[in-house]
C-alpha cells in the first residue's frame, strides 16, 4: 500500500467521522420529544445524564 492510498484512506475515514459528527450535533440539537420521535437511543438515557460521544474518528464505525 502506498503512502498516497494511505492518507486517501485516512482523510475518508476522517470525511465520515466529521459528517457523522455534525449529523449527531444536529439532532442533539432538537427537542428530546423529537429525539424520541425519530427513534434516537440516546433520548431515552437523558434521566442518566450521560451520552456517549461519537467516538475516536479512526475507529468509530
Amino acid at each position: 500500500m502506498s503512502i498516497l492510498s494511505s492518507i486517501g484512506r485516512i482523510a475518508t475515514e476522517f470525511s465520515a467521522a466529521r459528517a457523522r459528527y455534525q449529523t449527531e450535533r444536529a439532532i442533539h440539537s432538537l427537542p428530546i420529544e423529537l429525539q424520541k420521535d425519530i427513534g434516537w437511543p440516546e433520548a431515552a438515557d437523558t434521566k442518566t445524564g450521560v451520552r456517549n460521544g461519537v467516538g475516536s474518528w479512526a475507529g468509530a464505525k
